[in-house]
């Protein structure tokens, strides 16, 4: 029976890190935790959960803190978590098969070195999905790389060339939520700022690092900097540096660029090329949802109706479980004058997200234009309770709809 090691690192993280540290119950053979400065009690929480725990002075580098917790495991196998993080069932059954000696695959257990996880970004306005390298031996030649989007790739690699028996596994489940995306506006600012500072620093000493430039480049496109973002990932790009994840990003944040600059002459096209690049790119389709649902956005916008479905569909089949697809496809089938299939669409996506208050909006419009008047009523009565408290200007501008209607 292999034994386990969770490492974090954390700071102010009071909120959270009882829930990742439950969802490893029973699970963890030592916990690893190293501070890098918390004003909350946070320490303490850790400490009373049984935890090891350090303290390590802040210095702009995520990959020395966590090295700093790797340097303090003893068990045969690690896996890393963020406070913000939290082991899904599926990942704890991954953990118990590790921990028990069983096969991944054709992969004999011995030559196992590194299980590369799928993880769900909740509330994640782009990509629902990423793929991180957390679960791997305790070996001293393995540590983590980079100041910033730390990881240990680099030192498998490096492994793995020395050592041709060693071996990476893909989970394809997901087996980590994060939930590190609901943070407030300010909270985000600061996230970002601190971000960049780390990832530019890095840049200029390390310009050939494709994998950072093209970090900084999906930086740069959340923040609407398009001068900044177009250059650093079209020089990326052509490096020809990077592994196929790092590839596909590189295209998609290049189709999120160019979309933006649309207004200039053949940027819409160059989006188009450059989301269909990275749909092709040979990894697991969930990690290309992105893409495909821009796609389809682009396509819908250019009256490409048949297009846009096709891209959604593709999108569905991948994973049914993401309410915005079948959003997409209501609006879709609805601007086709297929009123049924949206209706269907609709309604799937209220099953899926019940607090979905632009789902509720169509649906009510499609009932209506389907004659089935009380219950289009209803719909839009959900509607505007659900935009009540967020929204007041939605729900009186739906009021009003209504009463054009006739329905009030």
């Amino acid at each position: 029976m292999a034994t386990l090691s969770l490492c974090m690192i954390v700071k102010d993280e009071a909120a959270n890190l009882p829930r990742a540290l439950a969802s490893v119950k029973d699970l963890a053979d030592e916990i690893v935790v190293i501070d890098t400065g918390s004003r909350d009690d946070t320490p303490t929480i850790a400490a009373k959960a049984g935890a090891k725990v350090d303290f390590l002075t802040w210095n702009d580098d995520f990959a020395q803190a966590r090295n700093a917790a790797l340097k303090q495991a003893t068990q045969d196998w690690v896996l890393v978590l963020d406070a913000d993080e939290t082991l899904t069932q599926a990942g704890r059954q991954l953990v118990g098969a590790i921990k028990q000696g069983q096969s991944l695959g054709q992969i004999d257990p011995n030559d196992l070195l590194l299980v590369t996880l799928l993880r769900q970004e909740i509330g994640a306005n782009q990509s629902p999905y990423s793929q991180v390298s957390r679960l791997f031996r305790n070996l001293p030649a393995l540590s983590f790389s980079r100041p910033y989007h730390e990881s240990i790739d680099d030192s498998a690699e490096a492994l793995m060339a020395a050592d041709s028996r060693w071996q990476i596994a893909q989970f394809g489940d997901v087996a980590i939520d994060h939930t590190g995306y609901r943070v407030s506006e300010i909270a985000a600012k600061q996230k970002f700022d601190r971000a960049q500072r780390i990832m530019e620093a890095h840049l200029n000493a390390h310009p050939q690092d494709a994998y950072m430039a093209n970090k900084l480049g999906a930086l740069y496109t959340q923040n609407n900097e398009w001068d900044k973002s177009l250059p650093i990932l079209r020089t990326a790009l052509s490096s020809g540096n990077f592994d196929p994840m790092t590839e596909y990003e590189l295209h998609y944040h290049l189709g999120i660029t160019h979309r933006h600059l649309a207004p200039i002459a053949g940027q819409r096209e160059a989006a188009e090329a450059a989301y269909r690049q990275a749909i092709a790119i040979p990894i697991a389709d969930k990690l290309k949802l992105g893409a495909y649902l821009n796609l389809g956005a682009l396509l819908k916008h250019k009256n490409d109706l048949a297009g846009a479905l096709t891209q959604y569909e593709a999108a569905a089949r991948i994973d049914p479980t993401q309410p915005v697809t079948y959003f997409n496809l209501g609006v879709v089938h609805r601007a086709r004058g297929y009123l049924e299939p949206a209706l269907r669409a609709y309604e799937y996506v209220i099953a899926l997200a019940p607090d979905y208050g632009a789902a509720y909006q169509n649906l009510a419009v499609v009932l209506f234009k389907l004659g089935r008047l009380p219950e289009s009523k209803r719909a839009f009565e959900q509607a505007i309770a659900l935009a009540e408290s967020t929204h007041p200007a939605e729900s009186d501008r739906l009021r009003q709809g209504m009463k054009k209607l006739g329905l009030s």
